[in-house]
């Protein structure tokens, strides 16, 4: 499933539709659908889910993001995002940009990597449900909708 939408107008992206229907039924939608993404994508660290704060970024393209009726919050890909500084970096800015921007514009993930993300998701869900808002509560019959999408899908594997 592609996750990603670029948008060159803007040089930006924003999630599929088609994604973050599939990640609002199975949960795994946070401020962002993306943020579990993000966060594999910097060594499974929790920083990850930051890779997309790019606020002043946003800020400077907002009114060219209204011209084109673009709703969605913008993942911009600034490259400073993407170094660490401990042993490196290794490259330029702006190869860093080019590269992000091409696995961004590439990312499909099949159906099995987001449905196990699901099921771990709601699993630790599970164990934290006393006293949360309902909205992060554990969806019981999450199952049913993983076979909901793997049907919309033609029977993709589980």
């Amino acid at each position: 499933m592609k996750v990603f939408q670029y948008i060159p107008e803007v040089d930006a992206f924003v999630a599929t539709d088609e994604y973050k229907q599939v990640a609002r039924l199975l949960g795994i939608e946070e401020w962002t659908p993306v943020v579990w993404i993000g966060r594999l994508f910097c060594m499974d660290n929790d920083f990850g889910e930051h890779i997309f704060d790019n606020w002043d970024e946003r800020d400077l393209i907002e009114k060219k993001q209204a011209e084109l009726g673009i709703n969605d919050d913008l993942l911009i890909v600034v490259p400073e995002r993407f170094t660490d500084g401990r042993d490196g970096p290794c490259h330029s800015p702006e190869q860093r940009k080019r590269f992000w921007t091409d696995v961004f514009k590439s990312l499909d993930l099949s159906l099995k990597t987001i449905f196990e993300e699901a099921r771990a998701e709601n699993q630790q869900r599970r164990k934290l449900t006393a006293g949360l808002d309902p909205d992060d509560m554990f969806i019981a019959d999450l199952e049913e909708r993983i076979g909901q999408v793997r049907d919309r899908y033609n029977g993709a594997s589980s």
